[in-house]
């Protein structure tokens, strides 16, 4: 019976070491659902290039707006950006209160009583 208990004990450390990864990596991606803040309560018009791939801030905390600065991370916000690839070189308005249903561009929420009521940087 020895033998088979030593068969065993790598995987009770295995699983121990899988707990630990689990709560480190909570303290860093919270369960809890995450939102996005409002950046700005206006759209900003950029011209995508043709063929370019972009990475439009999601969260809300980026400084590089409307565009992704890795501030997600750092801030544990557990959201991502949204990669997208510009199908034509045009002007657009990119959406930077985050609660437009067209992501990333503005579908004219931002003019609504909600966003325009909502503090810069807070949820919706």
């Amino acid at each position: 019976m020895g033998g088979a208990g030593a068969l065993l004990r790598p995987a009770a450390l295995k699983l121990n070491q899988r707990r630990d990864i689990t709560s480190w990596l909570a303290q860093w991606f919270p369960q809890t659902p995450a939102k996005s803040v409002v950046a700005l309560k206006t759209p900003i018009k950029v011209e995508l290039v043709a063929g370019k791939t972009y990475r439009w801030c999601v969260c809300g905390h980026s400084k590089k707006q409307p565009f992704c600065d890795g501030s997600h991370f750092f801030k544990r916000t557990g959201l991502s950006p949204l990669k997208f690839k510009a199908q034509e070189t045009r002007m657009v308005a990119l959406c930077t209160c985050k609660a437009t249903q067209k992501p990333p561009y503005c579908d004219g929420t931002h003019r609504s009583e909600q966003v325009q009521k909502a503090e810069v940087g807070s949820p919706l």
